[in-house]
């Protein structure tokens, strides 16, 4: 069973950056889809970025709200996923959690396509 630890988060101005990181004891992520979503208050859980497994050549995807901004990427040898977040805004404020799941499915930012989660890490973007 995998498990995943989020860190990095922060309290980060405007226009700001911050690099999340998941962290995986288990299995090596580079087999398994990962996926980052975010939650904000009152709102429901949204999929910001996706990496594919090396089965699919570890493609990555975007939510419109973050393409141009944020990075997904994958060091093998640390067995970690990072999320580098760059021109930070107000409304990207949220809980962070990072989250893989079973099956074949290339690529998804849908959270009913994750089993398996971190506890999340919050991202506040303010002046």
């Amino acid at each position: 069973q995998v498990q995943l630890v989020e860190s990095g988060g922060g309290l980060v101005q405007p226009g700001g950056s911050l690099r999340l990181s998941c962290a995986a004891s288990g299995p090596t992520l580079r087999y398994y889809r990962i996926g980052w979503f975010r939650q904000a208050p009152g709102k429901e859980r949204e999929g910001v970025s996706c990496i594919s497994s090396s089965s699919y050549d570890g493609s990555t995807y975007y939510a419109d709200s973050v393409k141009g901004r944020f990075t997904i990427s994958r060091d093998n040898f640390k067995n970690t996923v990072y999320l580098q977040m760059n021109s930070l805004k107000p409304e990207d404020t949220a809980v962070y959690f990072c989250a893989t799941g079973s099956g074949g499915i290339e690529w998804s930012l849908s959270s009913h396509d994750y089993n398996y989660w971190g506890q999340g890490t919050q991202v506040t973007v303010s002046s």
